[in-house]
């Protein structure tokens, strides 16, 4: 497991393709789900500067906030509300360039102006999500979801 991680400056795409190795190598040996999207969390904040990433856990019918970057949030999210319940109800990825716009969105807070939610699957269902809020709008693209959709699934490697 690595103890630091390396941050570069330049495009998106270059700096996926940076911090994607190190997050392997962080979660390389270690089963905890817990542990490693906390680090998953980290990973990224660390590399994007995002408002708020971080992990949202299907527990008894809604989602609990787990581990994460950012100000305080949201705790309990029912399934089918907001982007996160969304994403989770229609087992997809989701990208919002305009939360307010968002039909029902949950306004953890007013600062957030765009969002990306990715679900976590095991044995093809929703088991988590991870959600990544940005101050600005329209923040997050294809690329974005390609990337993001492969590291989640390291989570379930």
């Amino acid at each position: 497991m690595s103890e630091s991680l390396v941050i570069v400056q330049g495009t998106k795409e270059k700096k996926y393709q940076n911090i994607l190795p190190q997050i392997k190598g962080l979660l390389d040996g270690e089963n905890n789900l817990i542990a490693n999207m906390a680090n998953i969390a980290s990973a990224l904040n660390m590399q994007f500067h995002w408002w708020w990433t971080g992990f949202y856990i299907v527990e008894n019918g809604e989602l609990v906030l787990g581990p994460f970057q950012g100000p305080v949030a949201c705790t309990r999210i029912k399934k089918g509300r907001g982007v996160c319940g969304t994403a989770w109800a229609e087992g997809r990825t989701i990208i919002v360039d305009d939360v307010n716009k968002f039909p029902g969105h949950i306004a953890c807070s007013a600062d957030s102006k765009s969002e990306i939610v990715v679900p976590l699957f095991k044995n093809k269902e929703v088991i988590a999500v991870l959600d990544v809020d940005s101050e600005h709008y329209s923040h997050f693209d294809e690329t974005d979801k390609m990337f993001l959709e492969e590291i989640v699934s390291l989570l379930m490697k």
